[in-house]
């Protein structure tokens, strides 16, 4: 250690406008200057006095002027400066696309949440340490040279559905790919029926960061070659639900092998939940998310090497223009504070499908039974279930209604600020009133959005839906008024980054208390609470329940546990 030199003098420059804030700053005066040896009450000297003294004498002056410049320092980094400024330490990390906003509880000036640190509402949940680890076992690496080698054998898929139908089924084709051995064409997107969106898998996705990050796993190709061109593929539009890996292997193989291209079609819920552990884990690494929440260690002072990063990885990431638009929505919401983001499953479709009625008003309870009468086809399920007995069981949306009063319930302030994400209502901005009227900050993408800024989306359903997925992802917290496949993909990417915040409403049990119009709020209150106490985003095991999706589910095939204490779920 080197030898302290004395009776050398050092200046530090300190901004004259810091000196002030410290004179009318009660608590950086207190850390500046505290009486010692002074149990007595007397009237204290005001805060230039002290300073006064301070700088009579030269070690006081300065030890004052070395703990001016570290508490200046610690602002900086604490507080941060504009992220707009090239000189932000947090603007050139998130420049690197090392840092996600939604990692940190900061606001866009940089300054951590009040009401994120301190509003049970915002509070996050315990993760226990859970981070992502998707790294393959040995066998499966030395399996990899020869796959990712091969080219004798390709796999062509057409995926349909919407945007996370379509991620499901191309997740799927990875995995499958890999069960074969096979390259995979980059996947075909069905044009979709309802909605007539056109898009092609570059459109809404980073093909380039598609085929780094399935490297090592599977080798991927923008189309058949010359070889190929003209093999007449082995075609399949009827796989069983579930089959397993074996089953995969011993229905294709040979054919494949002989023939070189399989086609395969409607892959939604082909493949089993249950692979091998290698498989799961390449299912996370096509599916998950490439950024985790940055875990901040405290100290006297909090400098960026204190800040670690957990990396894995995430081949299914949004194409820059998504990414870009995405983002600046989501810091417009973050402007002034945290926010909720909440998918709203309140379409016309939606009520006609599940059997369900908005139960807004009777007019338009009556035109969704008309159209249900029409086109019985379009009941998804249970057919001989009546409206009230679909509500009981859980199987219908929250209305606008409900979900204001079970977000009143939980604690949500007021003046949280809320982004929808979803298609229209049924019933229009009236169908929407009874949230409003209870949380009045209340925007989806195209009330935040610039004029024509969403204009090189229009009408493209898929590429909209990528936005809303952004937007909700960054959010403090998510919650969905209906189950789905948006759901369980935000429910597991919100595992995988941490398990921030997701609640998971218990439909089956709140739509008793909801018909109770006798009981005191406060009562209501209170048991809503207690229904979803473990129901925030809190780490769940995939195997508690049959049936469960690892890439909605990431613990502990994908997730591993690095603390001393085992978490007992």
């Amino acid at each position: 250690m080197a030898k302290r030199t004395q009776n050398r003098l050092s200046y530090i420059s300190v901004p004259s406008q810091f000196i002030h804030s410290i004179s009318s700053s009660p608590s950086l005066h207190s850390l500046l200057i505290s009486p010692t040896n002074n149990p007595s009450p007397s009237p204290s000297p005001s805060a230039a006095s002290r300073l006064l003294s301070l700088t009579r004498n030269p070690k006081s002056y300065l030890l004052c002027l070395f703990l001016l410049a570290f508490l200046w320092t610690s602002r900086l980094l604490l507080l941060g400066p504009d992220p707009l400024l090239p000189c932000s330490p947090l603007a050139a990390v998130r420049s690197r696309g090392l840092l996600s906003m939604s990692a940190l509880p900061v606001s866009d000036g940089g300054a951590i949440s009040e009401a994120a640190a301190d509003g049970e509402f915002w509070r996050q949940p315990e993760g226990y340490g859970y981070r992502g680890c998707v790294g393959a076992s040995e066998g499966y690496r030395r399996e990899s040279e020869a796959v990712v080698r091969g080219r004798r054998k390709y796999l062509m898929v057409v995926v349909s559905g919407g945007l996370n139908q379509q991620r499901n089924q191309i997740v799927d084709a990875v995995v499958i790919a890999r069960i074969l051995g096979a390259a995979l064409v980059v996947p075909i997107l069905q044009v979709n029926v309802i909605w007539g969106d056109e898009s092609e898998f570059s459109d809404i996705f980073d093909l380039k960061h598609f085929k780094k990050v399935l490297a090592d796993d599977v080798r991927v190709v923008l189309s058949l070659p010359s070889t190929h061109v003209m093999t007449r593929p082995v075609l399949e539009s009827r796989t069983p639900l579930h089959v397993s890996a074996q089953w995969i292997r011993q229905r294709y193989s040979r054919r494949l092998n002989k023939e070189g291209v399989l086609l395969l079609r409607g892959l939604d819920s082909r493949l089993s939940k249950d692979l091998p552990l290698d498989l799961q884990k390449l299912r996370c690494k096509v599916r998950k998310a490439s950024l985790l929440r940055a875990s901040v260690v405290s100290t006297p002072s909090i400098f960026m090497d204190d800040i670690h990063f957990t990396v894995a990885f995430h081949a299914l990431k949004f194409s820059a223009p998504i990414l870009d638009i995405g983002n600046r929505l989501a810091d417009r919401m973050r402007k002034q504070g945290p926010y909720l983001a909440l998918h709203l499953r309140m379409e016309k479709d939606v009520w006609v499908r599940t059997g369900c009625l908005p139960g807004l008003s009777e007019e338009l309870d009556q035109i969704v039974q008309e159209e249900r009468k029409l086109r019985p086809e379009l009941l998804t399920a249970r057919s001989n279930m009546t409206f009230h007995e679909r509500k009981l069981a859980g199987l219908c949306p929250l209305n606008a209604l409900e979900v204001a009063r079970f977000l009143k319930a939980l604690g949500a302030p007021r003046n949280a600020r809320i982004f929808w994400a979803g298609g229209e209502p049924f019933g229009g901005e009236d169908a929407l009133l009874p949230m409003t009227r209870e949380f009045p900050n209340f925007y989806n993408k195209d009330s935040i959005s610039l004029p024509g800024e969403l204009e090189p989306f229009a009408k493209r359903a898929s590429l909209l839906a990528a936005i809303d997925f952004v937007v909700s992802e960054r959010a403090d917290v998510f919650m969905p008024s209906h189950g789905g496949n948006m759901n369980h993909a935000m429910q597991g990417l919100r595992a995988y980054a941490g398990h921030r915040k997701h609640i998971t409403p218990n439909k089956r049990e709140i739509f008793t208390h909801f018909l109770n119009t006798s009981m005191p709020e406060l009562e209501f209150n209170r048991i809503i609470k207690e229904l979803h106490k473990n129901s925030l985003g809190q780490p769940e095991m995939r195997t508690d329940k049959a049936g469960r999706d690892v890439t909605a589910y990431p613990v502990q095939e994908c997730m591993c546990n690095d603390l001393k204490a085992r978490l007992t779920l």
